[in-house]
């Protein structure tokens, strides 16, 4: 007990004589080289305790910051997102708008034809173009009976022939493929008018056989291939395609061409069914004079005629 009171009886002494020591110095004018001894121990001690504080404002502050990008990277990624899929509906629409103005305008070149504008819903000539199967070279359409689809009516594009329907349901068609195994189409060269049969090669193949030519130069790498009209199965000029390659034999009795078609079967998104059309020759027209084969046997020039006396 007694400790304890001399303890704290020499605080009290200490901070007398503090009190007592600091009055006099303020009196005589020596106050402030005590203050500056006492700022001199103490700032070093508050530069820490401020840095230590401002270091966790920092700390709590970077978290924010983060956060802050984090959704502001958040947010122009959706920005990005969004503008990426408006750029590809823009590109869509104008692809599909070029495609009907297209059409529209074969519609209006074309008025004798009763022209109905599908959309491709299968395309399996893309979808099991190896399976040897031959009746996989078709399509479906979103217009059927309920549209007055009919079996046996041509199918085309703007560009040029696609096939014709060969099955009708009430909503929908199956189009087969001019390159489908059982196609057969007539079809004359432009530039001789020589005529022939497309069939198709099936089994994946994009090109078409033209068969039954004659033999000769009636048909070149090239030369474009039209519908004949013959047999009124299919409208006369519509495009088939071009000629890539001649297989000319000497001990074949006619000439076959590989051609091309015009329109890209694989990639069929709209297609115009021909619901009518008047069916004409265009055989019997005037053709060009055929270049001779030389092969061929020349005949004797015929005798000059005599003059009469």
């Amino acid at each position: 007990m007694s400790d304890l009171l001399r303890s704290r009886a020499s605080i009290i002494l200490f901070l007398a004589l503090v009190i007592i020591l600091g009055i006099i110095l303020r009196f005589t004018g020596n106050m402030g080289f005590v203050q500056d001894a006492t700022f001199g121990v103490l700032t070093p001690a508050q530069e820490a305790l401020i840095d230590a504080t401002n270091g966790v404002t920092n700390l709590f502050g970077g978290f924010q910051s983060v956060n802050e990008l984090r959704a502001q990277v958040k947010q122009l990624q959706e920005q990005l997102n969004q503008s990426t899929l408006d750029r590809v509906r823009v590109r869509e629409l104008e692809s599909e708008n070029a495609e009907l103005r297209a059409q529209l305008e074969y519609k209006q070149e074309n008025p004798d034809y009763l022209l109905s504008g599908a959309t491709v819903l299968e395309n399996r000539a893309r979808v099991l173009a190896q399976d040897p199967s031959p009746l996989v070279n078709y399509i479906v359409i979103d217009q059927g009976r309920a549209d007055n689809v009919a079996v046996g009516m041509p199918v085309i594009t703007p560009v040029g022939l696609v096939g014709r329907v060969s099955e009708v349901g009430a909503h929908w068609a199956r189009v087969q493929l001019i390159n489908d195994a059982s196609s057969s189409v007539n079809a004359v060269v432009q530039s001789s008018r020589a005529t022939g049969i497309i069939q198709g090669q099936g089994r994946g193949s994009e090109l078409v056989l033209m068969r039954f030519l004659p033999l000769g130069e009636a048909v070149q790498e090239g030369d474009v291939i039209l519908t004949s009209g013959i047999s009124g199965a299919f409208p006369k000029r519509i495009v088939i395609g071009q000629v890539v390659q001649v297989n000319q034999r000497d001990t074949a009795l006619f000439t076959e061409a590989l051609v091309r078609p015009s329109v890209d079967l694989q990639r069929l998104e709209y297609v115009l069914v021909m619901k009518r059309f008047t069916p004409t020759d265009i055989t019997a027209e005037e053709t060009p004079t055929p270049t001779p084969s030389p092969t061929a046997t020349r005949r004797a020039p015929a005798p000059a005629a005599t003059p009469t006396p």
